[in-house]
């Protein structure tokens, strides 16, 4: 059986191992030159930035891909936790430490409400019958029979998945700034708190269940050790090399053209790229039903990012591994984001200091940071040639003033990534960060199907398709696919 890949994120990478324990034969293409897609790797003069993920949930999905073909992971990737998940910031400077410690929790929640304890011990305790239903029964199971869908219904009623994130947390909840604390996972992966169904309230727990972790040499290390292990397994990879169309016979996967002329002859291509592209590009000339069509032109997609990648001359101690810092407003600048597709200077940003936990991702006496802000994607028509510059300026200013003082004087290498980056270099829709929003109305059986709707021997993989976005998302979504075939 001979099968190929398209796209060498975490999804794709999963999805190509877990294909050759099962004997097929597999050809991985990546458009890049090197692997990983939203997981790959700057270097830059001493220091090492990841590109994307960060945040490693359910480190045993990443150690089950070793396990397939018996090797140790031990000896191919270092995953260290994490004492201090997160540390949130306030406009007002108020600080909260974000950990698996619930005494420590409950501590700095009693010394903002403590009326809140209870409710949040009751938050955790609901949020535990969403991640054994969502998570541990849901998420590796394929979503592409509507009967199926239907028996879940009542339970995932039962689970109040008619409200969002926040309106769950909210009737938990009094303080709005523990709401915001508690409700932003959504945005971990493209999603509203304000309109992002509360089944993603699983995320909470998750964290709980299995803690925080680092990948000592930065997340891309863990790309490199996945890489040496499809090598040893006899996986082709096939790297600055681009799929420009699949060619069905009868409606059947046959080949995948690159853009260097050659073609590739399959039984099975499995796409761990944005889904909605793959269909409008790589199968262009192939017919689809009206149904297929309007559930594709409805999707709303996630919001865009705009990444700061930047080193300093001066060590900031203080400054924890994972920072997020809130601005003033929550709701109105997270609409403006998602429903009005405008900039606003009111910005809340996630800053990432991995040299906290890890020295070599800088030169000695240098640190090593990227922040992330989340803007409109690319439906906005924002032309970031001329925006970039003025929010990279922005950040800056936001974090002298809150996080980093006299942080323009010692930087010393910098570069930003916009949406134009996501939709050109990685092939999103509007140049969304991650893909389609993780609403009810588009999760499950509503998200594009894991085993294509339209040909036959056409697989997905990856933050568009079911379970969704996020390193645990997109590992389990490659479970999906070994369940299919």
């Amino acid at each position: 059986m001979k099968s190929i890949v398209i796209g060498s994120g975490f999804g794709g990478i999963a999805a190509a191992l877990r294909l050759r324990a099962k004997n097929h034969e597999v050809t991985l293409i990546e458009k890049q030159k090197d692997l990983g897609g939203r997981a790959r790797v700057f270097k830059k003069n001493g220091f090492i930035f990841d590109a994307g993920p960060t945040v490693i949930t359910a480190p045993y999905l990443i150690n089950e891909l070793f396990k397939l073909f018996n090797k140790d992971p031990k000896n191919y990737i270092k995953i260290t936790p994490l004492n201090t998940w997160y540390r949130f910031i306030f406009e007002d400077g108020m600080k909260f430490d974000y950990s698996g410690n619930e005494d420590q929790m409950k501590d700095q929640i009693e010394k903002i409400d403590k009326n809140d304890v209870k409710g949040y011990e009751n938050l955790v305790k609901f949020t535990k019958k969403i991640f054994d239903k969502g998570f541990l029964e849901l998420s590796d199971v394929s979503f592409d029979n509507s009967l199926f869908m239907m028996k879940q219904l009542p339970a995932l009623v039962n689970l109040k998945s008619y409200k969002s994130v926040y309106s769950l947390v909210a009737s938990y909840i009094n303080n709005e700034k523990l709401r915001r604390i508690f409700s932003m996972h959504p945005l971990l992966v493209g999603g509203n708190p304000f309109t992002t169904t509360s089944i993603y309230g699983l995320i909470l727990y998750l964290e709980k269940k299995w803690g925080i972790h680092y990948s000592m040499g930065g997340t891309g290390q863990i790309i490199k050790g996945l890489e040496k292990l499809m090598i040893e397994e006899n996986i082709k990879i096939i790297k600055a090399s681009e799929a420009t169309s699949i060619n069905l016979n009868q409606n059947k996967i046959k080949s995948v053209q690159l853009n260097n002329q050659n073609e590739i002859n399959a039984d099975n291509v499995v796409c761990n790229g944005d889904p909605h592209v793959v269909y409008e590009k790589l199968l262009e000339n192939k017919k689809t039903n009206i149904i297929f069509n309007w559930k594709r032109k409805r999707m709303e997609y996630s919001m865009g990012l705009f990444v700061y990648y930047f080193g300093t001359k001066k060590i900031y101690e203080d400054v924890e591994h994972h920072t997020i810092k809130f601005g003033n407003k929550y709701k109105e600048h997270l609409n403006d984001i998602f429903e009005n597709k405008k900039l606003n200077e009111d910005i809340s940003y996630y800053l990432h200091r991995p040299t906290a936990t890890d020295r070599s991702m800088a030169p000695d006496g240098h640190d090593c940071f990227y922040v992330l802000v989340p803007v409109p994607n690319n439906q906005s028509k924002i032309n970031w040639s001329v925006e970039g510059d003025k929010l990279k300026e922005l950040v800056i200013k936001k974090m002298e003033n809150s996080l980093l003082p006299n942080l323009k004087n010692n930087i010393v290498e910098e570069f930003y990534l916009t949406p134009d980056y996501f939709e050109k270099e990685l092939n999103t829709k509007y140049g969304s960060g991650f893909s389609i929003q993780p609403k009810f109305s588009q999760s499950a059986y509503f998200r594009f199907h894991n085993k294509s709707e339209v040909c036959d021997g056409l697989y997905f993989v990856g933050a568009g398709t079911h379970p969704g976005a996020g390193i645990p998302g997109v590992l389990s979504s490659a479970k999906v696919l070994d369940k299919i075939l």
